[in-house]
């Protein structure tokens, strides 16, 4: 019997070789800008592949970690469910560990965070410095606001100053936002004897608050970026993401750093 011919191997198109090309050209300009940078914050973060005991296999954190910074903190709210805080004050990655917490006490005019009495409790007990934070909205009355965060926040001395979360116009005016937001701060600073943490993303400050809030400690939200977009002035802390994975805690959590060192944020908490 005569073997079967051996069937001829197709040669490739060159117009489907070059079209090849022309994509992956383009998916390396366009890609190659951002992984880039992606490589350079997690390199620079402090975490390299042969460290991957520690790094828990990229479960622990999950996300690149700004470097320069030595401080580290969490804030939560009743989104986290149940919160072990001894696994969140033992946690240490490459020698990270998280310093602070900040928790939400309360909403508006009537809500209270069905978490924050056993949030604020145990991470006293753990030893992690805690701070509290009220949710703001525009369209309902600032005293009556800072009436309800108060109601629910016991500062002690040790604790961060609070702080008012400050996000949404509620299609409110720029002199509306800014009388409401003046008059919380008022209020909550005479009852602690301490002013207030703004908290707030860079557009939100630059369109209703920095006219007004220049000596307000400021906490600066912005994420996946190297740094803030606030060089025009000094910030406190930075969130710069919301799907760190914390031990003890399910789901993903706002990661933060503080500026500065730790006994400098201690310097900021409430004295005796």
């Amino acid at each position: 019997m005569k073997p079967k011919p051996r069937p001829k191997r197709r040669k490739k198109s060159p117009a489907r070789l070059w079209l090849v090309l022309g994509l992956s050209g383009l998916l390396l300009i366009f890609a190659g800008p951002s992984l880039y940078r992606f490589s350079v914050a997690f390199f620079n973060s402090g975490f390299s592949i042969s460290e991957a005991e520690q790094y828990h296999n990229l479960k622990n954190f999950g996300v690149p970690v700004p470097s320069g910074y030595k401080v580290h903190g969490i804030d939560v709210s009743h989104h986290q469910g149940r919160i072990n805080w001894k696994e969140v004050d033992t946690m240490n990655v490459n020698g990270i560990t998280i310093e602070f917490a900040f928790l939400k006490a309360s909403e508006g005019i009537t809500r209270q965070d069905l978490q924050f009495q056993r949030n604020w409790k145990k991470a006293g007990e753990a030893g992690i410095l805690r701070g509290a934070y009220h949710f703001y909205h525009p369209t309902r009355d600032a005293a009556a606001q800072a009436r309800n965060f108060i109601a629910q926040v016991k500062l002690e001395p040790g604790d961060l100053p609070p702080v008012l979360d400050i996000e949404k116009s509620n299609r409110r005016s720029k002199k509306e936002i800014v009388e409401g937001a003046l008059e919380w701060c008022r209020l909550v600073e005479e009852h602690y004897k301490v002013k207030p943490i703004i908290y707030t993303s860079p557009g939100f400050y630059d369109k209703y608050l920095a006219d007004d809030f220049e000596d307000y400690p400021l906490w600066i939200a912005h994420y996946y970026k190297e740094i803030p977009r606030m060089h025009h002035r000094k910030w406190h802390f930075w969130q710069h993401t919301d799907k760190a994975r914390i031990n003890g805690i399910s789901g993903g959590v706002d990661l933060n750093v503080f500026n500065g060192s730790l006994s400098k944020l201690k310097r900021m908490c409430i004295e005796d």
